[in-house]
């Protein structure tokens, strides 16, 4: 069963990191994404927890929550986790434990290191060098946040919400704290991270 490494307080952001069991891959193709993103939807709404932010990696997850009750996320990560196993089991035909016995929850104060948070989670495929920008990546919360693509997996925070008085300028000063981000070129590398798969629909 997967179980934190930290409580949680309703009304409290936390950012969650699931990685794949030793490392490996949890996510091994297009419709494994949205399977994965489809259930997280429904649970978030099940256990009371708010989406800010996401991405999806070949070996891990990144996401930003907010609870509305003590025990949602615990609820939403465990529901999550047993549900996508299955569907990996049966799909993918895999007999082995799919994700690490413990996630990462770590309290995320929100003044200091909400939109911080936001910005690290929305980068792991630039710093994984699977793409140049990260509205390149299909398979986060990026477009949504700064470009105003429609994601109805996501609720937007107070904190972020503050940024401009309507979703366009909210959009150009978030998109602004990315802009001191060099391009890098896509490598080699991100193979072992993200499935080439998941590469080819990265722009789509």
């Amino acid at each position: 069963m997967l179980r934190p490494l930290c409580p949680e307080i309703p009304g409290h952001p936390l950012h969650v990191i699931q990685r794949g069991r030793l490392r490996s891959a949890c996510f091994f193709g297009e419709e494994d994404c949205v399977a994965y993103l489809g259930w997280l939807g429904r649970y978030a709404t099940r256990f009371g927890c708010s989406v800010h932010a996401y991405v999806l990696m070949g070996n891990h997850v990144h996401l930003l929550l907010t609870p509305s009750r003590t025990g949602g996320v615990a609820g939403l990560m465990r529901s999550l986790g047993e549900r996508y196993a299955r569907y990996v089991d049966a799909t993918h035909h895999r007999g082995s434990a799919l994700w690490e016995d413990r996630y990462e929850a770590v309290p995320v104060h929100v003044r200091r290191y909400l939109l911080s948070c936001m910005r690290y989670i929305e980068l792991n495929p630039v710093r994984a060098r699977v793409v140049a920008w990260p509205g390149q990546y299909r398979w986060s919360s990026f477009r949504a946040n700064a470009l105003g693509q429609n994601d109805a997996l996501l609720t937007p925070h107070a904190y972020y919400c503050a940024l401009g008085r309507d979703a366009e300028s909210r959009q150009a000063a978030y998109r602004a704290l990315f802009h001191d981000q060099a391009p890098v070129s896509p490598s080699r590398r991100a193979r072992v991270r993200v499935p080439t798969a998941l590469r080819r629909t990265a722009g789509g």
